[in-house]
């Protein structure tokens, strides 16, 4: 199953250059630092924002006291310097030659497959930067405007390469001041797309593909209405994935989606979608909710994303405190479908840099978490193999503290695992039925494979009335049983 981890590539290079003593790109990086980011549990690495950044964009946001007022509250000593653009403003998806340029990005990708690791990129599909080529270029593929609109809504609209272009948006939020708008209905940017990815494709084994769920056609029909002409026949993604797989089979899509929109993205050929649902879920809500998520179907599950934490979301340690943060990611490594972890996670990094810098604050590292989380990866590792099924808590109606009681086993010919988790910030007791019908007749030694310790316990109690748990507020079992 895939394991993301998550790298900014600006800061990560800016932090190793500082380490090194001289300028580090992707192609010269210390075999040391690849290991670091290598790790065992992780199967992919995410080197967020490696394309050209536009300088155009960089001169709009430099403008934007609210984004100034961001880089301050994240770097207070933050200088021009550290302010180098946002890697989802792309000039050109080239690889930025500050990062070392094509070469280097293929010496990345040289360097994580010799450590059995996949190598994932970004794509922006709703946007690009004011300089892009395609604005002087390919004007066809952008959403135009006129002059009016431009003096009626300066900020919708924006006048680049002699032309009014629509400033690219979400629905719900004013539009982007730094990019302008693709349209997802016209024939020439679905083959630029294409084009486009398949580029992608020769350099990296995956790509992430941003905010996915705009370019659905009856989304990109509400924002954009008749000025995108009329909706094709055929979806966007269903149109353009086939064609990048045709040249690409093995390439991995990762769609950014929202709204309960990620079965629709899945039914359109992505392979993982964010489960955005459930994070909100783990850091809101109680332990029916997280259960009743669970329950969707499984073939849906084994396609959702689950992460505590990426570069659009507050940093996990800021948000879940003390052992709820624990908790909350031994939930996210042993469910199925994919992981995604965020570098400075483990460590417990608490200040989320905005994407426009390319330094970040000094934090001290919380070297019992990070400990914790290098044990969860190996842990989650040897636990999601085989069969995933939910368990449902039982015991005496007069304690109700059993519903905090999050529960699942998995089953592989070779390994039978049970993952508990008290998501709830009291103690709680429940009977948890194992479903395994060999279990009686015979003791069986349960080993927690995040503390060690280990249980003793006859079969048949096992199997009826289930094995009893007993989990302080926030704490939890990955159980091998043998």
């Amino acid at each position: 199953m895939t394991v993301l981890y998550e790298v900014n590539t600006a800061v990560w290079l800016d932090e190793l250059s500082g380490r090194c003593g001289r300028r580090v790109t992707l192609g010269d990086v210390p075999g040391e630092a690849w290991d670091e980011i290598a790790l065992p549990g992780v199967d992919t690495v995410w080197l967020m924002g490696v394309w050209e950044r536009s300088p155009a964009g960089l001169r709009i946001a430099l403008r934007d006291e609210a984004l100034r007022t961001s880089w301050r509250a994240a770097l207070p000593d933050v200088t021009e310097a550290d302010i180098i653009g946002s890697p989802y403003c792309v000039r050109d998806y080239v690889v930025d030659a500050s990062f070392g340029g094509p070469a280097g990005l293929a010496e990345a990708r040289r360097q994580l497959a010799a450590r059995g690791k996949r190598l994932i990129l970004d794509f922006v599909p709703n946007h690009v930067a004011p300089d892009h080529p395609w604005v002087t270029g390919y004007p066809d593929r952008l959403i135009q405007g006129t002059a009016d609109d431009l003096s009626r809504a300066p900020d919708d609209f924006v006048e680049s390469g002699g032309r009014i272009l629509a400033r690219g948006r979400d629905p719900y939020f004013p539009p982007w001041p730094d990019v302008v708008q693709l349209n997802a209905f016209g024939d020439a940017l679905r083959r630029a797309t294409v084009d486009t990815l398949v580029s992608i494709g020769d350099q990296a084994d995956g790509v992430r593909c941003d905010m996915a769920m705009l370019l659905m056609n009856d989304v990109f029909a509400k924002t954009w209405g008749e000025r995108a002409g009329p909706a094709p026949a055929e979806d966007f993604w269903p149109y353009v994935l086939p064609r990048v797989r045709a040249r690409h089979p093995g390439l991995l899509f990762v769609a950014e989606a929202y709204w309960d929109l990620e079965h629709a993205l899945r039914q359109q050929g992505f392979d993982h979608c964010y489960d955005k649902r459930l994070y909100d879920r783990l850091l809101h809500e109680d332990a029916d909710s997280v259960r009743a998520h669970l329950r969707a179907d499984l073939a849906h599950q084994r396609g959702l994303v689950r992460f505590l934490e990426n570069h659009d979301e507050p940093r996990a340690a800021a948000t879940l405190p003390g052992a709820r943060e624990r908790a909350a990611a031994v939930t996210v490594a042993t469910l199925p479908g994919a992981t995604l972890w965020h570098e400075g996670q483990f460590e417990g990094r608490r200040v989320r840099p905005p994407v426009f810098l390319a330094r970040r604050p000094r934090e001290p590292v919380d070297e019992p978490l990070r400990a914790f989380h290098h044990r969860l990866l190996t842990a989650a590792a040897a636990v999601r193999r085989g069969e995933w099924r939910p368990l449902d808590p039982t015991g005496r109606p007069d304690n109700d503290t059993r519903r905090g009681l999050l529960a699942w086993i998995w089953t592989h010919p070779d390994a039978r695992h049970l993952v508990v988790v008290n998501h709830s910030d009291r103690p709680a007791q429940a009977r948890l039925p194992l479903p395994w019908d060999d279990l009686p007749g015979r003791e069986h030694r349960l080993t927690d494979l995040l503390t060690s310790r280990t249980y003793d316990r006859d079969g048949h109690e096992l199997t009826d009335p289930g094995l009893f748990v007993a989990l302080d507020a926030w704490q939890t079992h990955v159980l091998e049983v043998s």
